[in-house]
């Protein structure tokens, strides 16, 4: 279950990220409320890269190899 809030995390902080990026855009915003926008953007950034790195930290195959269990990177054509 802890997957499926980590997951929703990543997601409820990409769309915060998109809404700062519009919101900047637009033109409307005073330069202390563009700083501070910006500096919660970066925020959103880190922590999003964080969990796209743990997660391709996961996403490793454990493979049995003459009995011995070894990794190796996930490779998505494997198996086409």
């Amino acid at each position: 279950m802890s997957e499926k809030k980590q997951a929703f995390a990543f997601e409820q902080s990409l769309t915060e990220l998109d809404a700062l990026v519009q919101q900047m855009e637009s033109g409307d915003m005073s330069l202390e409320e563009s700083l501070k926008a910006f500096e919660k953007g970066v925020r959103l950034t880190r922590d999003c890269q964080k969990a796209l790195t743990e997660a391709e930290q996961r996403v490793q195959q454990l493979l049995e190899n003459q009995g011995q269990l070894e990794t190796r990177p996930f490779d998505p054509t494997e198996g086409e």
